[in-house]
């Protein structure tokens, strides 16, 4: 019986790892890179090819492509790793192999159980983390554990560009005052650019780039153009994806395609002053990430948009004309995975990270 069961576990082991779909008439099958025990929040390329990721615990590691070991990562602040929040976000700044700088976001504690969505930076060298330092924590903190966001960019500008979600505060997604439910544009030093939308405006925070999110756990540039486009998970229904402008309002909770879980209307579905989604989902799929592709391996993807989604248990990719989505199909849809990040790797092949500890490609 133990003989059976053990052939029985090689068999599915084998088959899940060369499974093959098929997109645009080109097969493709995918590869577990690393296997963990926690969610891999984010993750982003290195010069070196090496991958830099987190997991929600806390810990942030780097994954050799050669060895294909995982190494931590020390001087990382702590976080507050309870429900949804924890180590999120972290990207490689694009002048790197200059300065060493590396970005992330995290739930900062700040004691009696409250905590903020949080923007850190630090240099990195032989796997220490060191001038770490706190650029932003989201005005105002609270003891919920949900909707902290939080992606980031760089515009190539200068600015740093990263979400903060509601954090189950809905109606300061709509307030000013506060930073829920917005996405916040920085120098990269931390200060405020002196062109952001809201600033020397009464009682608003200068730090703010755009208003009305609920949940955006996905934030790119597109590739060619200074577009930033944006994915948020909605509520019973009504995930989005936006094209983000400065100071425009893009809704919650006033205008959106989600009802309450338990079944009422939230809001309007549209209304004037309001930006609408490029594309909306009702039912919902729980975009998490979002990336355009950019590498030679799949001609057909190229410019497409793709996002991991978490109770849609696939990649879902997105073909674009202009700033309408024209296609849509869903990718490893038969694996049963919550897909929590996705992005193009150096080599031209697809990566994704889970929920359930493990980094991939798409080859």
């Amino acid at each position: 019986m133990k003989f059976l069961i053990l052939i029985t576990l090689f068999t599915q082991m084998a088959w899940a790892k060369n499974r093959s779909y098929t997109s645009e008439g080109k097969s493709f099958s995918f590869e577990h890179i690393l296997e963990r025990d926690d969610v891999i929040w984010g993750f982003d390329f290195l010069p070196n090819g090496n991958i830099i990721f987190t997991e929600r615990n806390g810990a942030m590691l780097v994954l050799d492509m050669k060895t294909k070991k995982a190494s931590a990562i020390t001087g990382v602040p702590a976080v507050n790793a309870v429900g949804q929040g924890g180590l999120l976000d972290v990207r490689v700044h694009p002048d790197f192999a200059k300065n060493g700088l590396i970005f992330f976001t995290f739930s900062l504690p700040l004691g009696k159980g409250e905590a903020t969505t949080a923007l850190g930076r630090g240099v990195l060298k032989d796997n220490k983390l060191t001038d770490v330092k706190t650029l932003f924590s989201a005005h105002k903190p609270n003891d919920n554990d949900i909707h902290y966001g939080s992606r980031i960019i760089f515009d190539g500008d200068g600015h740093v560009i990263f979400s903060v979600g509601d954090r189950d505060k809905r109606d300061r997604a709509q307030d000013t005052a506060y930073h829920q439910g917005k996405m916040i544009r920085l120098n990269e030093d931390g200060s405020v650019p002196k062109d952001n939308p809201f600033v020397g405006k009464k009682d608003a925070k200068p730090e703010i780039w755009s208003v009305g999110h609920r949940s955006p756990q996905g934030l790119v540039m597109r590739p060619g153009t200074k577009e930033i486009w944006e994915a948020e998970m909605g509520p019973r229904g009504g995930d989005e994806v936006n094209v983000i402008q400065a100071g425009k309002n893009y809704g919650w909770p006033l205008v959106t395609y989600g009802r309450e879980y338990y079944g009422p209307k939230i809001g309007v579905q549209e209304k004037a002053g309001f930006e609408a989604p490029v594309a909306h989902w009702v039912p919902s799929i729980s975009p998490s990430a979002l990336t355009f592709y950019t590498g030679d391996k799949f001609p057909a993807w190229k410019g497409n948009a793709f996002l991991a989604t978490l109770s849609g248990e696939h990649i879902h990719r997105l073909v674009i004309d202009g700033l309408r989505v024209i296609k849509e199909e869903k990718l490893m849809d038969k694996e049963g995975i919550r897909f929590r990040n996705v992005r193009t790797g150096p080599d031209g092949y697809l990566y994704y990270s889970t929920d359930e500890g493990k980094i991939g490609v798409l080859k």
